[in-house]
């Protein structure tokens, strides 16, 4: 009476209080077990950065030549005119046409 019935399970006390064995579904969670994994692109970071830098590249540069092209133009016709200009008011032609004007 009182003693110890030898009918199967042979558990101490504290482990007969889980349902179930270790990893069964419906076992209590184990605790202080971390599992750490990588996505594809954290594996590959780099994976096709070359080649999408070059198109990326393109296509941006490509979206902005009606804002710099304009004023790049301007800027060599007007740079163009300078030197033509100055090169005539320092020619003799120029300083016997322009010399009351000084």
């Amino acid at each position: 009476m009182g003693g110890h019935s030898g009918s199967g399970s042979k558990k101490p006390f504290a482990l007969k209080l889980i349902k179930g064995e270790w990893g069964d579904p419906g076992s209590q969670p184990s605790k202080g077990i971390s599992s750490y994994g990588l996505s594809a692109n954290a594996q590959r970071p780099l994976a096709g950065a070359a080649r999408a830098a070059v198109f990326n590249t393109w296509r941006r540069a490509s979206a902005q030549i009606l804002y710099i092209a304009p004023p790049l133009i301007a800027a060599y016709l007007a740079m163009g005119w300078a030197i033509k200009r100055n090169e005539f008011l320092n020619s003799k032609e120029g300083r016997m046409l322009y010399e009351d004007e000084e």
